[in-house]
């Protein structure tokens, strides 16, 4: 439906906006007219730019806008409408400004409109197109907030915003006052942050009649949303020309092998067109991307050159669209292959695609609670992912070619891809639904429910961390926990921190571990430039302490530099992740701004000295007493204390670097896969271990040569007064002393 934007000025001069599908007053003609001749933006009262009515043509084309008149009846007459289309129908880019035009026709008297999102590179860049569909500035009219940047201020009325920091802002502000529209998008990715807005949001519609919830959704997921919400509206937008799809079923493990095979042969066709190639994970990107370089990157006088972009959906990357003006500067022709995984099927956004290649698999992490670890495991990806690959061709002629048999497809595939809620960690979520609960919210009716093993392991951990008082609610600390965006271990640090007077070398460690990597991957042919060059950033007490190491080098950088060119350079010299360490910065300063809100006590820094590192690890192993692995056998095999798997330092490790191993270790990550590695680890000690792990959590380990080790250690400490030893945060309370429960 064409739609008539009118901005007309009342007695008050505040701008009102009435879309034709909203507007039941009977307003004179002429004045009407009168306003629509002054094409005004009712967004900012400025002139729409000529850049506005070109996008608006695409925007006509999309499938999604045949439906609008219809999605806005159903907006303004219910409080729950669903709006069920393919991947790349336009759902949501366009839903969202319609929610905002409503809003406007009601003077926002019920706030603005967010719009959430699984990811957060699909965030900022849904948030920089709808701005510029919409003729605003980013930051202003229209915004988006990720974990620990925030692009937009009080006058935002449209904010895309990563599913994580919506639940985050429920504990602020349970009913989500600030907004009189909620759009709940990327719900095929099944995180456990989209799943539990699904479930609480029920309850806040109830507390709030005005409020509206948009739901948008693929056609696979519509019968299991119908069923959570009842008989509500449904817009479904039409489907598009069917694509041609060719099956090229070969072995699983021959799978790179086959897809450079299938770029060269396209390459060499004529065909024109980019090609977009899904494989299994980021492992496998890495590999894809050296040997195309390798193989297919030399110019040809006849098809040009190939050119390989390599596109990490789990770092912050820009968009997929090639720039059309550099292309009409290319004195040769160029095929760009895009090299990603899951779920990169968001970032491509590119006509110029032609031909996508599709493995049909992918490494799923996996949570086991019995052992506290995940594992990497190769599944087929679902026909709904399957389906949105196939729809990135859907705006233009190409060709799909699936590396997977039809009947592999029909069998293998599940129709939607398994909930995050029952195959990840839920401790955070645990903390948070306890936290919620404050506020009369501690209803949640999930779509699937989570393992009933994982709910126990995620309310012991937290009884662990003191989190827990006997009631089973949140304690003070377990209060003080939730107001940190970190994993509750890390919280738990944090606060230890406090005692323990490192709480500036604390943030910087939590801050480092919680960014990607700030080692770049090792470059071909200049590893041992590399390796030289980490060295001199190692410290003697392990990774934690390395880490800081890194970031006081960084910040002394940035600090005597003329500018951000500067810094980076020096990162690249140093063969550091810039974006990384970037991004550790922003960390720090907002975890910073927590402890400041909640008035922690905050030391001077002291970083160097003994005391400071004993303090640090007291502060570390405080929160990370679950995760201790000791040396068995003096050759380097790890064995975790709380179950029998065996690890091996990271190659990357300080300890490996300076082929020094030390019999116990606090590691911050394990993960089962081909090379049982745990990762960001330092040296700690049996008598440290016994005195700032619980009473009841040492009881419950189960009986290993280690628990005996410990048990010494314990005997050889028993002289020294009681109290001494147990003034740490996590056993102030009265409960530390039972035996609460029993490890699995």
């Amino acid at each position: 439906m064409e739609e008539e934007e009118l901005e007309c000025p009342d007695s008050s001069s505040e701008k009102r906006y009435f879309p034709e599908s909203l507007d039941s007053s009977d307003g004179e003609e002429e004045g009407l007219l009168a306003c629509e001749d002054l094409e005004l933006n009712p967004f900012d009262g400025l002139p729409y730019s000529s850049r506005y009515y070109k996008l608006l043509r695409e925007r006509e084309a999309l499938p999604i806008w045949t439906e609008k008149y219809s999605f806005m009846e159903n907006l303004l007459q219910s409080q729950v409408v669903i709006v069920s289309g393919d991947a790349k129908c336009g759902k949501s880019s366009q839903v969202p400004q319609w929610c905002a035009e409503y809003c406007l026709s009601v003077h926002y008297q019920h706030g603005g409109v967010v719009c959430t999102q699984a990811h957060k590179q699909p965030t900022v860049q849904l948030a920089l197109r709808v701005a510029d569909e919409m003729d605003v500035n980013i930051g202003h009219e229209v915004g988006y907030v990720i974990p620990f940047e925030n692009c937009c201020t009080s006058e935002t009325i449209l904010r895309y915003c990563t599913d994580d920091m919506l639940q985050r802002e429920m504990m602020s502000s349970p009913f989500l006052a600030s907004y009189g529209v909620i759009v709940l998008d990327d719900i095929q990715e099944r995180s456990i942050a989209t799943d539990v807005l699904l479930g609480l949001l029920k309850g806040v519609l109830l507390a709030r009649p005005e409020l509206k919830l948009v739901i948008n959704t693929p056609p696979l997921l519509l019968s299991k949303l119908s069923a959570h919400y009842g008989d509500v509206p449904l817009v479904e937008v039409p489907s598009r020309r069917p694509v041609e799809v060719v099956h090229l079923s070969g072995a699983p493990e021959a799978a790179l092998e086959s897809v450079l095979r299938l770029i060269l042969e396209i390459h060499h066709s004529g065909e024109k067109g980019d090609i977009v190639v899904f494989l299994a994970c980021e492992q496998d990107i890495e590999k894809a991307y050296e040997t195309v370089c390798r193989e297919g990157c030399h110019p040809d006088a006849d098809h040009g050159e190939l050119v390989v972009v390599p596109l990490y959906p789990r770092e912050k990357c820009a968009l997929f669209k090639p720039n059309d003006e550099t292309e009409r500067s290319c004195p040769a022709p160029q095929r760009r292959v895009v090299l990603t995984a899951s779920p990169g099927e968001a970032l491509i956004g590119s006509s110029s695609v032609r031909f996508v290649i599709d493995v049909g698999v992918e490494r799923r992490k996996v949570y086991n609670p019995r052992i506290r670890a995940s594992s990497r495991v190769r599944q087929p990806i679902s026909q709904s992912q399957a389906e949105a690959r196939k729809q990135i061709l859907s705006s233009s002629s190409g060709k799909l070619f699936c590396l997977y048999s039809e009947e592999f497809a029909s069998k293998d595939m599940r129709p939607l891809k398994p909930a995050e809620v029952q195959a990840a960690n839920l401790t955070s979520m645990v903390l948070f639904m306890k936290r919620i609960a404050i506020a009369g919210l501690g209803h949640c009716d999930l779509l699937n429910r989570p393992a009933p093993e994982s709910l126990m392991q995620a309310l012991e951990d937290l009884d662990y961390l003191a989190a827990l008082d006997n009631d089973g609610n949140l304690s003070e600390f377990g209060i003080i926990m939730s107001e940190f965006p970190l994993d509750p271990q890390l919280s738990k640090s944090i606060l230890a921190s406090c005692e323990f007077d490192c709480v500036d070398e604390m943030l910087t460690i939590a801050a480092m571990v919680t960014a990607p990597s700030c080692f770049s991957h090792l470059p071909r042919g200049a590893e041992e430039a590399a390796l030289t060059c980490w060295k001199t950033f190692l410290h003697p007490e392990g990774d934690h302490f390395t880490l800081i190491n890194v970031y006081k080098a960084y910040q002394d950088a940035a600090l005597s530099s003329a500018s951000e060119h500067c810094v980076e350079k020096w990162c690249h010299e140093r063969f550091l992740n810039c974006a990384a360490l970037r991004m550790a910065g922003a960390v720090r300063a907002e975890l910073v701004d927590i402890v400041r809100r909640i008035e922690l006590p905050y030391a001077e820094p002291a970083f160097g000295s003994q005391e400071n590192t004993l303090n640090i690890k007291k502060a570390l192993l405080s929160g990370f007493f679950m995760q201790i692995a000791r040396d068995v056998d003096g050759s380097g095999n790890y064995l975790m204390l709380t179950h029998k798997q065996v690890a091996q330092l990271h190659p990357l490790s300080s300890y490996s670097l300076s082929r020094k191993t030390p019999e116990w270790v606090l590691f911050h990550k394990f993960s089962i896969c081909e090379n049982n590695y745990i990762r960001i680890t330092s040296e700690t000690s049996p008598e440290l271990f016994v005195q700032l792990a619980p009473q009841y959590y040492f009881s419950n380990l189960p009986p290993s040569e280690s628990k005996d080790i410990l048990q010494q250690a314990m005997d050889r400490l028993a002289p020294a007064p009681a109290t001494k030893g147990e003034q740490t945060p996590c056993e102030k309370c009265p409960e530390t002393t039972e035996q609460r429960c029993a490890l699995q």
